[in-house]
C-alpha cells in the first residue's frame, strides 16, 4: 500500500509538465501594427500649402436697384507687374508730397469765392493743370498721346466739388450708360473720406466712393451722366451731379460740379481725402469694351484706398 501512495502522485506530477511547457512563449514574427488612415483634418495639417492670387477682386452681385454691381477696372492677379509707360503731355507742375494713410503724392483744390461756370471750358479756372498721365490698365494698347492722354483742374466751395477734364482721345466711343457706362469712353473719381485709417489690405469700405461720368452717349455733350458704384447701398445715377460737355478737334472737355453731399462730408480748408481721377477709353465704335485706362495715381488699384493719391483743400 506504500508503494501504491508514492506511486500516483509521480504519475500525476509527469502528466502536468506538458501543461507547463504550453504556457512558455512562442518564438515568431509579430504581426505589425497598422496606423488608422488620417482622416480629412490631419490629411489638410500636413498637406502643401494652396497657393492663392495675390488680390481678389470683390464679387459681382446684385444691386439695390436690380443691376449687378461691375467692378469696373480688372485687377492684375500677377504679382509681379512691368510699370507701364507714362503719358506724355505738357509738363506740368509738379505734385507736394503729403503724409497720410496713403502713400501716393498729393495735390491741393483751391477754393472757390465765386464758383466755375460749368460749361464744359476751363478758361475761367486759374489752378494749376494736373496730370492724368498713367496707365494703369490696357498698356499694350496705347498708341500714343493722341489715342489717349488728358490733364484735369479741381476746386472747391462750401457746396460741390468742381472737376475739370481735357482729354485728347481720337476715336471716341460710348453705346452704354448706368452701371456699364466705365466700358465706353469716361471718367472715374475715386474719393476717400478718411484716408488716414486707409489700408492697402483692406478693400473698399463704407468710406471709398467709386463715380463714373460719361461725357456723353453715343456723341460727347448728348446726355452725359454719372453714376456712382460705391458705396454698393448708394450705388445708382446721380443726378445731382452738374455736368457739361464740349467735343473738340481729336477730343472732349468735361467740366462737373459734384455736391459733397453725396460723399457725406462738411468741406473745410485744409481737410484731406483719398482721390484720384482716370479716364477709360473704347476705340472700338461698334463694341463695347474697356481697353485702356489712365490714372492720375501711378499705381491705382480700386481696391487699395492707399493707391490713390491725397487732396487737400486749400483756402
Amino acid at each position: 500500500m506504500k508503494k501504491n501512495k508514492l506511486f500516483v502522485p509521480l504519475v500525476i506530477l509527469l502528466m502536468g509538465l506538458p501543461l507547463v511547457g504550453c504556457s512558455l512563449p512562442i518564438t515568431g514574427t509579430p504581426t505589425p501594427f497598422v496606423f488608422p488612415t488620417p482622416n480629412l483634418t490631419m490629411t489638410a495639417i500636413f498637406s502643401q500649402p494652396v497657393s492663392l492670387p495675390p488680390t481678389v477682386t470683390p464679387a459681382a452681385g446684385p444691386s439695390p436697384t436690380g443691376e449687378p454691381v461691375v467692378i469696373p477696372t480688372q485687377v492684375p492677379q500677377n504679382p509681379t507687374v512691368t510699370p507701364p509707360p507714362q503719358v506724355i503731355f505738357t509738363p506740368v507742375p509738379s505734385a507736394t508730397s503729403t503724409s497720410s494713410g496713403t502713400s501716393q503724392p498729393g495735390v491741393s483744390a483751391a477754393y472757390f469765392s465765386t464758383p466755375p461756370t460749368i460749361n464744359g471750358i476751363w478758361s475761367d479756372w486759374n489752378t494749376p493743370q494736373l496730370p492724368i498721365g498713367h496707365i494703369v490698365f490696357g498698356a499694350n494698347k496705347w498708341k500714343g498721346a493722341s489715342d489717349l492722354s488728358a490733364a484735369y483742374r479741381i476746386g472747391w466751395d462750401n457746396t460741390n466739388l468742381y472737376i475739370a477734364v481735357k482729354v485728347n482721345d481720337n476715336i471716341y466711343s460710348q453705346l452704354l450708360s448706368g452701371a456699364t457706362l466705365y466700358k465706353g469712353d469716361s471718367l472715374e473719381i475715386l474719393f476717400n473720406t478718411d484716408p488716414a485709417s486707409a489700408s492697402s489690405t483692406q478693400g473698399l469700405v463704407e468710406s471709398d466712393y467709386q463715380m463714373g461720368i460719361s461725357p456723353g452717349n453715343p456723341t460727347p455733350g448728348n446726355n452725359p451722366q454719372a453714376y456712382l458704384w460705391f458705396p454698393a447701398d448708394k450705388a445708382g445715377s446721380q443726378s445731382s451731379v452738374r455736368i457739361a460737355v464740349v467735343a473738340m478737334t481729336g477730343g472732349y472737355r468735361v467740366e462737373a460740379a459734384i455736391p459733397w453731399s453725396i460723399f457725406g462730408v462738411t468741406p473745410a480748408s485744409g481737410q484731406q481725402y483719398g482721390f484720384a481721377i482716370s479716364v477709360s477709353d473704347d476705340d472700338q465704335p461698334n463694341t463695347a469694351v474697356q481697353e485702356k485706362m489712365i490714372s492720375s495715381a501711378a499705381n491705382r488699384k480700386l481696391v487699395d484706398p492707399t493707391s490713390w493719391g491725397l487732396l487737400t483743400l486749400s483756402q
